[in-house]
């Protein structure tokens, strides 16, 4: 059965990537799907799957996907209500939490307890490195490859992966979950940056499957096959 597939556009993300990233592990897996890109409330609140992508600052993309007439109450009836899988990705991940503190205080989608906080830029395993001249020096933001330490093994969607596939991070700001057990992965930079989480129907990505090859291309397959 073709599942529809949809990919919000809302002013701020990866969409031409993302769009060809799901259409290549559609077709590499054989799993039919109708893809839309799209600004269309109606579009998502009928979709089998959702993919809500983020570029920039938390309080902008927030605005951005408000500012769309019906679309935060469609992503509501879709992902709350109706259970719909739904896969959040950077920004569009930390947009689930409670709240951000990037650029002052502002209110998220509040669909996973948690904060969204700064990533401090000396290393967290040992503080007294405090200059960029000492080693280990943790830098923001984080950007390039890192490991993935996976935290749930045996989750669906970690199927084929394990410690040591390397992913895509572009990243100033983490989402720190209240619950441990929502943390599916983790990656170590300093301290450990959250990188993959999920509650119930609802999933999302620090890193960017979109720019991280073939882990990225079977994280976005497992998706396409969970069941939650």
């Amino acid at each position: 059965m073709t599942q529809r597939v949809v990919i919000i556009d809302y002013g701020s993300g990866n969409l031409r990537s993302a769009a060809k990233s799901f259409e290549r592990a559609a077709s590499d897996s054989s799993v039919p799907i109708d893809l839309r890109v799209t600004a269309a409330a109606q579009d998502v609140a009928a979709a089998d799957r959702i993919v809500l992508p983020g570029v920039g600052a938390f309080a902008a993309c927030y605005n951005g996907l408000s500012a769309i007439p019906g679309m935060i109450e469609a992503l509501e009836e879709a992902v709350i209500e109706r259970a719909r899988p739904f896969l959040g990705i950077c920004v569009g991940m930390q947009l689930m939490a409670i709240s951000s503190a990037e650029q002052g205080n502002h209110p998220g989608l509040g669909w996973i307890a948690g904060n969204v906080v700064a990533i401090e830029a000396a290393d967290g395993d040992r503080p007294e490195l405090q200059s960029n001249e000492l080693p280990g020096r943790r830098r923001v933001p984080h950007m390039g490859w890192n490991e993935l330490e996976i935290l749930s093994a045996g989750h669906p969607l970690l199927a084929g992966l394990g410690d040591g596939a390397s992913v895509y991070f572009v990243h100033s700001y983490q989402f720190r979950a209240h619950d441990r057990s929502d943390v599916l992965a983790t990656a170590s930079y300093g301290d450990h940056i959250t990188a993959l989480i999920c509650h119930n129907n609802m999933a999302g990505t620090q890193f960017h499957p979109e720019k991280s090859q073939s882990v990225g291309l079977r994280m976005i397959t497992n998706f396409l096959n969970w069941r939650p």
